[in-house]
């Protein structure tokens, strides 16, 4: 089986697992659900809680134990999304080939769909270390709080906010794709690893792997917002500079961005050399996210 079929296989399992804590209980709860679930089906790539569960998976089979820590990683992503695109931040139209949630729902309601994202992330990694192991479902709470906040995700978005239009040096550049990006990306491994019983060696070689590839993943975003097709995208491209941002492509520009992918892929497969064989999936994912055009 190939890369490609196995993530198909893969997301099916996330949506599986995402639809299972997203049934309304009321009449009254129809409507935001129903806006939840607008943004979390609209055809995402479930990087985040893929990366989780692989990286659970190197350390231990019993897959129950990680379902609500993946779900809850992916409603992360998906709330930052749906605010990234309202009209105060990015002002996006489409996101996946579908209107953005604001343009369906209106702002309010869109807004709303986040904060419940958010909030309901956390309700059941809460259950989830109740129901499995509480020492270290605290951990893997910690490490994803602190890397979807101020010192994560949060801390990146609001630097990019203040950069647009304005003339940034490289350092914070990199700070926004480290931020931004890259944190939940590794905090998602590093929870998978954690949840399995994992040493802190373990723990620090898998972060390491996840910053570069994070990194790789946000340049190669840049590059396909310069050169990539709309309709493979499901999104407008130019949207970076439509908005004033400076990206890695901006500032090096097409060749050098390219090469830096490779030179992060690369430095995220010799991380990953440490575990050995059961790093396999990882390495065929690295590779296939290195040449993506989606």
């Amino acid at each position: 089986m190939n890369v490609n079929q196995m993530l198909v296989q893969k997301i099916q399992e996330v949506d599986n697992i995402l639809n299972h804590y997203l049934i309304p209980t009321s009449k009254y709860e129809e409507k935001i659900y129903e806006a939840i679930r607008y943004s979390i089906f609209a055809g995402g790539k479930r990087l985040r809680p893929i990366l989780l569960m692989e990286a659970y998976q190197m350390m231990d089979h019993k897959i129950e134990k990680v379902k609500p820590f993946a779900a809850a990683i992916e409603m992360i992503h998906t709330y930052s999304l749906i605010h990234d695109d309202l009209p105060a931040m990015d002002n996006d139209d489409y996101r996946r080939g579908k209107l953005t949630n604001h343009k369906v729902y209106g702002e309010g309601i869109a807004i709303l769909a986040g904060d419940a994202l958010l909030n309901l992330a956390f309700e059941i990694m809460v259950q989830g270390a109740l129901d499995y192991d509480l020492s270290l479902g605290l951990q893997t709470m910690k490490i994803i709080s602190k890397e979807a906040g101020i010192q994560g995700m949060i801390g990146g978005q609001v630097i990019d906010l203040l950069s647009e239009n304005q003339k940034i040096d490289f350092e914070t550049l990199i700070y926004i794709h480290e931020h931004k990006t890259a944190a939940l990306i590794h905090s998602a491994l590093q929870a998978g690893i954690i949840l399995g019983g994992g040493t802190k060696e373990q723990i620090q070689k898998i972060k390491e792997f996840g910053y570069y590839l994070g990194l790789a993943f946000q340049i190669q975003d840049d590059i396909l917002d310069e050169i990539g097709s709309e309709e493979i995208l499901g999104k407008a491209t130019h949207s970076d500079a439509k908005n004033g941002k400076v990206t890695y492509v901006s500032f090096h520009g097409l060749e050098k961005a390219k090469k830096q992918v490779d030179f992060l892929s690369n430095q995220a497969l010799e991380s990953l050399s440490f575990f050995g064989e059961s790093a396999t999936f990882l390495r065929a994912l690295t590779k296939h996210l290195m040449n993506r055009n989606y």
